[in-house]
This record gives structure tokens, sequence and C-alpha cells, in this order.
């Protein structure tokens, strides 16, 4: 969806509803597409005392692969935006996290959704923040059975180990 801030970048008093629902089949998460819903995108653009504000909800269900354990995620999110509208900034090289330029006054906001979902998805995707993942020998999945793999020791604390064994 391309939104025009002309109108609101000239001082109009007009506020733009937004409302619409997109699949976002390119979007990559790892190295997979997790967006099978797509996204449901709400919110408005207004001006305010010269300044053009955009709010907006974005609501989307993850499909993935927990990374740990490899089970299947499935997981709803909502996310809030807000954001401040610039035609530019005063120093090229400022980071603001605040504002947004838009070139021509135009804003694809698909793109900007999939930017913002980039940052807001965690690195490394887990089914239970208690996951206690596989076996690095048999492979089980420890948070079904327990193995019965013997431990790996350290071979500069073998010697310490024997005092563990009970007789």
């Amino acid at each position: 969806m391309q939104l025009d801030f002309t109108n609101l970048l000239n001082s109009s008093a007009d506020s733009i509803d937004i409302d619409y629902h997109f699949d976002a089949d390119d979007f990559m998460y790892s190295t997979y597409k997790p967006l099978k819903n797509g996204v449901d995108v709400k919110g408005r653009a207004y001006q305010k005392v010269g300044v053009v504000f955009l709010d907006l909800d974005v609501k989307f269900d993850f499909f993935g692969v927990c990374d740990r354990c490899a089970d299947d995620v499935e997981k709803s999110y909502e996310l809030s935006l807000n954001k401040i509208i610039v035609n530019s900034m005063e120093n090229d090289n400022d980071d603001y996290d605040d504002y947004i330029v838009v070139e021509n006054n135009i804003l694809d906001v698909d793109e900007y959704v999939k930017e913002e979902l980039n940052l807001f998805l965690p690195a490394k995707m887990l089914c239970d923040d208690d996951c206690k993942g596989l076996c690095q020998k048999c492979g089980k999945n420890l948070n079904y059975e327990k193995c019965e793999c013997a431990k790996d020791v350290d071979p500069r604390l073998a010697a310490l180990s024997d005092l563990l064994i009970e007789e």
C-alpha cells in the first residue's frame, strides 16, 4: 500500500485512516517464510500542530520452527508503531528511531511494516522460554523425554569426577 503524505505535510487537517490486510509471502525469517496468513494493519496518519504522525497496529500469526528443539511454533503477535513523518532530516548521518523520512511524500507501508517486523521478531525463535532442546548425543527432544546419555566430562576435570561416583 502506497500512502501519500502530501496533504498532511502541507498542514492539511484531514487524517488518513488505514485498515487493510497484505500477504507477506516474500517475508523471510531465518531460512523460511513464516507469515502464512499475511499481516493486518490498522491505524491512521494525522497532522497535529504542523507535525505528521503515523500510528499503526500490526497483527500477524507466526508459523515456524523452534531453534532449540525443532518443534513447530505457532504464535500470534501484535505490534504498535508510532512514528513522525518528515521530508528530510537536518543531518543525514543521524539515526532517529522516532522518524520516517518519506521521499516524494510517499511511503510504502508494506515495506515499512516488513522492516519493523524484522526488528521486532527475536533472533532465536523458541517454542517456550523453558525449552530444553535436543540431546546432543542421541537427538531426543528433552521437553518430552529424558535421555540416558552419559554427560561429557572435561578431560581436565576427569580426576575430580571420580570423587562424585558413589560406591
